[in-house]
């Protein structure tokens, strides 16, 4: 196991935002076959910083702008497992869905790295 304990520097103030929340989705399926989706919404701390910040993306159809962030925190973010969707970050007025997370478990007292795409596109 590591020695290095990075939730010291993950819980210090000058870097931790409190302002977060995730809306997570359970989903089963009806009886008619279509999939219901139970949101939960909980708020949550960690260190947001840019990944590739804002990616103009030209395509056939047109142009959009993609961002994204990484979220590290001790909350175990999901980007989708059995019975769940991916969950849904809100961070500064905007919608992130997370889409790959690493986990540092092991580092002191443990923690994810979450790579979240932000939902709203533009352009």
């Amino acid at each position: 196991m590591p020695f290095l304990d990075v939730t010291d520097v993950l819980l210090d103030p000058d870097f931790l935002d409190t302002t977060l929340s995730v809306t997570r989705n359970a989903q089963t399926v009806g009886n008619d076959g279509i999939a219901v989706d139970t949101p939960t919404t909980t708020g949550f701390f960690g260190v947001v910083t840019s990944l590739n910040g804002s990616v103009l993306q030209r395509v056939a159809e047109g142009a959009h702008i993609e961002d994204t962030i990484t979220i590290h925190t001790p909350f175990k973010l999901i980007d989708g497992q059995a019975g769940y969707d991916a969950d849904v970050v809100n961070w500064q007025g905007l919608q992130w869905t997370v889409t790959n997370v690493n986990d540092y478990s092991t580092y002191g007292r443990g923690f994810v790295a979450a790579t979240c795409t932000m939902k709203q596109l533009s352009g």
